[in-house]
């Protein structure tokens, strides 16, 4: 049984004119795909996290709703799409992310590269690039990092531990942790983020493994979780966080360095992404 504290909030007018937004452009978001616990209170708000390159992952994490197997081919059109729903939308911040897609020579980079590219022509508009780990490629993460997004982030998504548990094989600890490390070796005007879920059996020490290893990375943000169970295909949750220990890891977060942290049972790793703005 869920406890009390894991009450999602009610759709709005302006949910259905996101929505409609998004359907007219041809524009996917892993709000849907995810089946993200904020999804209404986001787009209630005006915002959304869009996810380009189609619907389907070539990976098969077990803990993500996402659709896996073979994708379809990308679409050329998307990234002016993107830009032209987000005008629309009257958006100064937007999140993009993606599925994996290790079927691309370059995994997709070119592509999110565009995307931002286009994204970053709307005056004052801030981006966020959420992405894959390329396989760990350097020249792939150097052309996202040659678009100039704001924020670069890649969710290292579980302790250390549970990575074999949790992730897709072709995904690790320590390539994840690498990446985030070079986006700062390459460029020093970036700012770089990742998020963790909890809920997996994981201890409170492991957690704060992670927060440092993180730190030593020289990541700027955090964000931490609730794992909850998409479908009775995922992982089951071990055990519901209460959110005392969520502030605890919150404050634990900011006492190690980290310039914003989000740590709550419906914090996702673009949950309310734009606070950051206000930290600097």
């Amino acid at each position: 049984m869920k406890p009390s504290w894991l009450k999602i909030k009610p759709p709005t007018n302006e949910f259905s004119n996101v929505k409609d937004v998004l359907k007219n452009h041809k524009l996917y978001t892993v709000c849907q795909g995810a089946h993200c616990p904020n999804m209404s209170e986001c787009w209630s708000a005006g915002t959304a996290t869009f996810m380009v390159m189609g619907e389907t992952c070539t990976r098969f994490c077990k803990f993500c709703q996402v659709k896996h197997g073979t994708p379809d081919d990308l679409d050329s059109n998307e990234p002016k799409n993107l830009a032209k729903a987000v005008k629309k939308m009257k958006l100064k911040y937007t999140v993009i992310t993606s599925v994996d897609r290790d079927d691309l020579e370059d995994f997709g980079a070119s592509h999110i590269a565009s995307c931002i590219k286009y994204l970053k022509e709307i005056r004052k508009m801030k981006v966020e690039a959420l992405i894959p780990d390329f396989q760990g490629n350097i020249e792939c993460l150097k052309k996202i990092i040659n678009a100039n997004p704001d924020v670069i982030g890649h969710n290292i998504e579980v302790v250390k531990r549970l990575q074999d548990t949790a992730r897709d094989i072709r995904a690790s600890y320590d390539q994840s942790m690498e990446l985030l490390k070079n986006v700062k070796k390459f460029s020093k005007n970036i700012y770089t983020k990742s998020s963790i879920m909890i809920g997996l059996g994981e201890t409170k020490e492991e957690v704060l493994e992670v927060m440092k290893d993180l730190r030593k990375n020289k990541v700027d943000m955090l964000t931490i979780g609730q794992y909850l169970q998409p479908s009775s295909k995922n992982l089951n949750v071990v055990k519901y966080i209460n959110p005392e220990k969520f502030k605890y890891y919150e404050k634990q977060a900011y006492k190690l360095g980290f310039m914003f942290c989000a740590s709550g049972p419906f914090v996702r790793s673009s949950y309310k992404a734009h606070e950051w703005v206000k930290k600097i």
